[in-house]
C-alpha cells in the first residue's frame, strides 16, 4: 500500500519496535496529526478471545468523560411519555411506526438510535438496514431501555459502544486531537478499564493481545496494556 507524503512524515515520528507508555503514545499521536481537520483519535485493541463463541463475546458501552468531540445525532423510537422524555432530552427526531417506516425507506441521518423495550418487536424488522451500520439498538449498549430520556442524554454526552469484530478486535473513537494528550488519556483509560472489566469468564490466557491508537489519517502507535492487569 502506498501512503501519502504526510503519512510518511508522521510515520517517522513513531518507533514501531516499542510499546509506548499510554501518555507518551498519546503525545506522539497528537504530533502525527497533519490533516487540515480535527482528526479523531481511534483505539484498536486485539483481544485473546474467540468471537465465534457466544461465551467469549465482549460488548458494552461507556461514557467518555470528555465526550467524543462531535455533535451526536440521536433519534428515538418510542411513544407516549417516553417520547416526551426523549424530546426533552434533545433527540433530533422522535417517532414510533412513522419513524420506523422512514428508516426502512432509507433515512439514515443519525448517529445513534435508542428505543424502548415495547418497541423492539417492530424495530427488529430494521435489522438488515441498521445491523450493517452498527446502529441496531441493544440492551447491553443501553440503547434499549425504558429510561429513554437518560439514554438520549448519555448518547449526546459521549457514550460509545464497543464490541468485537470478526478478527477479535475492538475499534472505538476516544476523542479528537484538539482535546490534547491529557483529556484523551482520561477517555482512553476509561475505555480500557471498561474492556478489562468485560473480560469473559471463558477467556483463557492473555486477554489484551495488543493495543494501539491512531489519528484518522495517521499511523498506528502501540502502547503497553500492563497496567490493566489482564
Amino acid at each position: 500500500m502506498k501512503h501519502g507524503k504526510q503519512y510518511v512524515e508522521s510515520a517517522k515520528l513513531v518507533d514501531r519496535t516499542k510499546a509506548y507508555d499510554m501518555n507518551e503514545a498519546l503525545a506522539v499521536c497528537c504530533q502525527t496529526a497533519k490533516a487540515k481537520f480535527d482528526e479523531t483519535v481511534e483505539l484498536h485493541v486485539r483481544l485473546g478471545v474467540d468471537s465465534r463463541h457466544a461465551d467469549q463475546q465482549v460488548r458494552g458501552a461507556v461514557i467518555l468523560p470528555n465526550g467524543t468531540g462531535k455533535n451526536v445525532r440521536v433519534v428515538a423510537i418510542c411513544k407516549g411519555e417516553a417520547a416526551k422524555a426523549a424530546e426533552a432530552a434533545g433527540a433530533q427526531e422522535v417517532g414510533d411506526t412513522d419513524l420506523i417506516a422512514k428508516i426502512a425507506g432509507g433515512y439514515m441521518d443519525f448517529d445513534v438510535l435508542v428505543t424502548t423495550p415495547d418497541m423492539m418487536g417492530q424495530v427488529g424488522r430494521l435489522g438488515k438496514v441498521l445491523g450493517p451500520r452498527g446502529l441496531m439498538p441493544n440492551p447491553k449498549a443501553g440503547t434499549v431501555t425504558p429510561n429513554i430520556g437518560q439514554a438520549v442524554t448519555d448518547a449526546k454526552a459521549g457514550k460509545i459502544e464497543y464490541r468485537l469484530d470478526k478478527q477479535n478486535i475492538i475499534h472505538v473513537p476516544v476523542g479528537k486531537v484538539s482535546f490534547g494528550p491529557e483529556k484523551l488519556a482520561v477517555n482512553l483509560n476509561t475505555v480500557m478499564e471498561a474492556i478489562a472489566k468485560a473480560k469473559p469468564a471463558a477467556a483463557k490466557g492473555t486477554y489484551f493481545k495488543s493495543a494501539s491508537i491512531a489519528t484518522t489519517m495517521g499511523p498506528g502507535i502501540k502502547f503497553s496494556t500492563l497496567k490493566y492487569g489482564v
